[in-house]
């Protein structure tokens, strides 16, 4: 029996599966550092677990809409009016079950069989996989260190065709934790006008900002010719620590929104209605619990930046936002471990794993096969223990 041929080649999440094999060993009694997880450490805030659970206790335990509650697309279009300046109605917005959700519809609501998605590289695995699962082709542009792994005007106009349909933007980046300049968004917005195409935001880590001259700008808000070509993707996971809640939303033009709700209603009918009361207090609750994270991942930004600055044969962009430190480990392939050439990054996470108990995120699924991802999402203490033990094994590199 043939199966799908779109799901058939997509591989499985590299960072979910690499994150399976450090529990498994963790289950074993290994005392295993893992900074493989994409999620915060912290727990969900004392006063939105309470909206949960007092949902719960009031029944509301039912179907809502599958676009999700009123109330809380209405509090969604304050937090974008206030937060990032751009103006939604309710009917803009679609509650989903996560922001993969939301990405996930949003491409099956745009593109056609053999419709191509400019994706920068390095990026998270999962929006090529999506553009794949849907028909689409991702043409993946190769992003360059020395301009901050973003976007040029050269990259975007040689990756052009008639075919193109929308472009992915990232900011903060996952893996990369770059921010794009007010330049960068200009670039892309001009370009997505000119060639009538759709620019997809993924804007999850905007809340989770280091650079005291950073800030997150939502391309939607640079003018109306963009944001009416613009789908703005966001969430509770990352800034509220809610990643089981499974609540994101999308904000786009009405046409949009009509067709990510009605792919919706036929595929999960709608979000979890107890988490929805969840989110609403998360977005109109004190929002201190956030900024008391922001400041913890700030630390450990710092310290995993300096241990990596020590470490001789590696090197990395001081994140700006988001929690992932992005390495170059490229003048550690090709030396020796123990005798055996070290080949990549998966080579390199695998050997770490086995003789150090450090897990790591090998990027080639991210585009980029000679770079590691550490995720400082984990407590200073093991970040600690995990860059000690990395120092260890480079230090015994032949």
């Amino acid at each position: 029996m043939e199966l799908s041929r779109k799901i058939i080649g997509v591989k499985p999440s590299t960072t979910l599966a690499i994150g399976a094999k450090a529990k498994e060993l963790r289950a074993a009694g290994k005392d295993v550092v893992a900074f493989t997880v994409g999620e915060p450490d912290f727990d969900t805030p004392e006063n939105i677990k309470e909206a949960g659970i007092k949902a719960i206790n009031d029944g509301f335990t039912k179907y809502t809409a599958a676009s999700g509650i009123v109330e809380l697309r209405k509090a969604i279009c304050d937090k974008l009016k206030n937060d990032n300046n751009i103006i939604y109605t309710p009917e803009q917005v679609v509650v989903c079950n996560g922001a993969k959700q939301a990405l996930a519809s949003s491409f099956m609501a745009i593109l056609n069989d053999g419709d191509e998605v400019i994706i920068p590289a390095p990026f998270w695995v999962s929006y090529s996989a999506m553009v794949e699962m849907v028909g689409g082709k991702p043409v993946i542009v190769y992003t360059k260190a020395e301009n901050n792994f973003m976007l040029s005007k050269e990259e975007l106009e040689a990756a052009y065709t008639e075919k193109t349909k929308a472009i992915v933007l990232t900011s903060p980046s996952n893996p990369t934790g770059m921010i794009a300049s007010m330049e960068n968004l200009e670039d892309i917005a001009k370009f997505a006008v000119e060639h009538d195409i759709i620019v997809i935001a993924d804007e999850i880590y905007e809340k989770l900002i280091y650079n005291k001259n950073k800030k997150h700008i939502s391309i939607a808000s640079l003018g109306k010719e963009i944001y009416d070509r613009t789908i703005t993707i966001n969430g509770v996971s990352k800034s509220y620590a809610m990643t089981g809640w499974r609540i994101g939303y999308v904000a786009c033009p009405l046409n949009i929104a009509k067709c990510i709700s009605t792919i919706q209603s036929h595929m999960s009918s709608n979000p979890n209605s107890m988490a929805q009361m969840a989110v609403l207090e998360a977005l109109t609750g004190p929002q201190d619990s956030v900024e008391s994270m922001r400041l913890q991942f700030e630390k450990r930004r710092d310290y995993i930046f300096e241990r990596e600055e020590e470490i001789p044969l590696i090197k990395a962009l001081k994140p700006e936002g988001a929690f992932y430190l992005f390495v170059d480990i490229s003048e550690v392939c090709g030396k020796k471990y123990k005798g055996t050439e070290i080949k990549d990054a998966a080579d390199f996470a695998d050997r770490l794993l086995e003789d150090k108990l450090t897990a790591v995120v090998p990027c080639a699924d991210f585009g980029m096969k000679n770079y590691i991802r550490l995720s400082y999402a984990i407590s200073m203490e093991e970040i600690k223990k995990g860059m000690d033990r990395i120092a260890q094994f480079i230090g015994e590199l032949e």
